[in-house]
């Protein structure tokens, strides 16, 4: 405080002697005195800290402002949860909508979808959200009716008990020994012994329940399918296409932030120059048969989004490879520790998700998160 107080009076001292010698001295004299103050090394010295201390609050307070509004975007008001009620035929509801619901029924109920984009079924996600809260994805037949339904959050209801948080165990004493493979055609689709999901076949529909190993295996999501729409998937992958690729990118983005607001974390907003960085090493991974956040050429995530003139404070990637749905990458990397934390870590504010297929159309998903550099 001593040294401020001791600048500032130095400033006052060096205006009073500009203004006020006119009055008293010659012209030749003026410009003497100038002179002097210009020379005078601890006068520069404190106008070049004022400068700095000047500019440092400027910072500051935009960085102040910036952080309120974010805070004013991202932090968004608590959305009431629906009441939950027992499903009288279906053994599952999420947001209590059952598989052959009619799409009108549903949106008089949910409102318009936030987001319409092509899934691995050749069908498209509906995504119904408040803020991402009671955050639902359901897809439609072409006769109207719910053929398939996704939820991460407390939206399920179940005729015996089973809901968002109980765990694994419940779920295996009332449903019993989970699938260990789907029969399509003459094909077997085999599942892994320690996935961190269990399948089930009820009512005409296969159930796939996602446990959290981070929370001791609970229920935190169920994806819920038609056994018609399953069977029509001839392939694990699906045929590679552009708006398969942009269907993958967003509800990647959706399902991330669905994450994070159960989490208590604000949302993240969409960034479409770090998606183009994304969706390149997506490319150099398919295109060169790798995995992995090094690229051949020695780069990391940082110098790639660099060399994209990408300027950050604090930066994260995610990658996944050949699971065959944005859920089922998603589910994945929530229960790997690092992607995890990079999916809920409170720092981060933009988000891009870039997706390639390689030769046997099986995805590659980059997720680039960041926040701005502010100076």
């Amino acid at each position: 405080m001593k040294s401020l107080g001791r600048l500032f009076s130095l400033l006052i001292l060096g205006a009073m002697l500009y203004f006020a010698w006119p009055f008293f001295t010659s012209e030749k004299d003026i410009n003497t005195e100038i002179n002097k103050l210009r020379e005078n090394p601890e006068l520069s010295k404190a106008l070049e800290d004022v400068n700095s201390g000047i500019n440092q609050l400027i910072w500051q307070l935009n960085e102040k402002k910036e952080e309120l509004t974010n805070d004013e975007q991202n932090l968004l008001p608590e959305v009431d949860k629906p009441e939950l009620e027992t499903p009288a035929e279906k053994t599952f509801t999420l947001h209590n909508i059952a598989i052959g619901d009619q799409k009108g029924e549903v949106e008089k109920q949910l409102g318009a979808a936030k987001r319409v984009s092509v899934n691995e079924y050749g069908t498209e996600w509906h995504a119904y959200h408040e803020n991402f809260q009671n955050f639902i994805m359901i897809s439609y037949g072409n006769d109207g009716a719910v053929n398939a339904m996704y939820s991460n959050q407390d939206l399920i209801a179940a005729k015996n008990g089973i809901k968002y948080g109980v765990p694994k165990e419940t779920v295996r004493q009332n449903l019993g020994e989970p699938l260990g493979e789907i029969r399509k055609g003459l094909v077997y689709y085999q599942f892994q012994k320690d996935q961190d999901y269990d399948v089930y076949n009820l009512d005409e529909s296969y159930v796939t329940v996602f446990y959290d190993k981070h929370r001791n295996n609970i229920v935190t999501a169920i994806q819920i399918v038609s056994e018609k729409l399953e069977q029509s998937k001839a392939g694990f992958y699906t045929e590679a296409s552009e708006a398969l690729k942009e269907g993958f990118e967003y509800q990647l983005f959706d399902l991330t932030n669905a994450s994070r607001v159960v989490h208590g974390l604000g949302i993240l907003t969409w960034d479409d120059q770090v998606r183009g960085t994304a969706r390149k090493h997506s490319a150099d991974m398919a295109e060169n048969s790798y995995f992995s956040h090094t690229n051949p050429e020695g780069q990391s995530p940082f110098d790639r989004m660099a060399e994209d003139d990408i300027a950050f404070s604090v930066a994260g990637e995610n990658l996944a490879y050949g699971q065959f749905s944005s859920i089922f990458a998603h589910e994945g990397l929530m229960n790997s520790l690092g992607h995890r934390e990079n999916i809920l870590k409170a720092d981060f504010k933009l988000l891009g998700v870039g997706v390639a297929f390689g030769p046997k159309h099986e995805p590659y998903f980059t997720e680039n998160f960041y926040s701005k550099r502010k100076f």
